[in-house]
């Protein structure tokens, strides 16, 4: 017997793209203001300067102290400074020697977490243990840690480096939050300039001067992306899309601002990109079928 085959046509659905609501983007507020590279590089003066400075940091970081500890609020300015991506086997060195030096019962509270947090940053396996110290009889941080305010801040810091399980991060988190809430009119900054100059003004230097060598380099990149962008011209061929190429690249460069990764950070722009105007032109133009 013949088997019957019942047909179903699907009746098309209505859809009026003329008067199908669009979301309201604003332009883009750059304009053409990264289009341009800057016109003049480092002079060679500060470039020699630049190259001075980074040996005598380096000098410094693995230069022998009275005791290895000493190192760890050098490490914990230059991390802070955004330039540690150049000294990455001193620190590392640094690091290693602090570990396996035991003498960690002498320590005060801001030195403990110190230690800690560097630590825990550079995958070191660190137990939290070391934070007993500094309880009371009756198993509470003691009152006389409320005194040292950079001790509480550094305490802070390294609980929200905890992982599950390390009950004592959690109450050192409720702890610090609820006495810095308090003290929080007499805070200084953390690391002030003058913190970092009792360190090294070298270091100061130049991390200055790394700091205006970045910022150029990253207007290069962004310089070239915002050409490749314009070339492509979907301002005016899809203007119902979002113009956020700039904002996407400040997006991955807070993500990862080395000079070694400027290929990822064009890749992941240009990813970003091309991932937002697919987006909106799926919920400009998308249907059911």
């Amino acid at each position: 017997m013949a088997s019957q085959v019942s047909q179903i046509h699907a009746s098309p659905i209505s859809c009026n793209m003329e008067n199908r609501p669009k979301a309201d983007f604003h332009p883009g507020i750059w304009g053409d203001v990264f289009l341009n590279c800057p016109d003049k590089d480092i002079d060679i003066t500060t470039q020699l300067r630049y190259e001075e400075l980074k040996e005598e940091v380096r000098r410094i970081l693995v230069a022998p102290m009275d005791t290895s500890i000493q190192k760890l609020p050098l490490i914990d300015a230059v991390q802070r400074l955004g330039v540690n991506y150049h000294f990455e086997k001193e620190i590392e060195d640094a690091l290693e020697a602090i570990y396996h030096d035991n003498n960690e019962a002498d320590n005060d509270l801001r030195t403990t977490t110190l230690r800690f947090r560097l630590h825990k940053e550079h995958g070191f396996d660190v137990p939290c243990e070391v934070f007993y110290k500094f309880k009371d009889e009756e198993r509470n941080f003691k009152s006389s840690l409320t005194n040292d305010v950079q001790g509480l801040l550094e305490l802070y810091e390294a609980s929200c480096m905890r992982v599950h399980g390390e009950d004592i991060l959690d109450e050192a988190i409720s702890f610090t939050t609820t006495h810095l809430t308090v003290a929080a009119a007499t805070l200084d900054y953390p690391l002030s300039e003058q913190d970092i100059e009792s360190h090294s003004k070298a270091l100061l230097e130049f991390a200055k001067i790394d700091f205006n060598l970045l910022q150029l380099f990253h207007r290069k990149e962004l310089s070239e992306i915002c050409r490749w962008w314009k070339d492509l011209d979907f301002t005016s061929k899809l203007p119902f899309a979002r113009d956020r190429v700039v904002e996407g690249y400040f997006w991955i460069v807070g993500v990862y601002f080395e000079p070694q990764y400027s290929l990822g950070r064009k890749i992941m722009t240009k990813v970003i990109a091309m991932a937002s105007i697919e987006d909106d032109t799926y919920d400009s133009y998308a249907t059911y079928d």
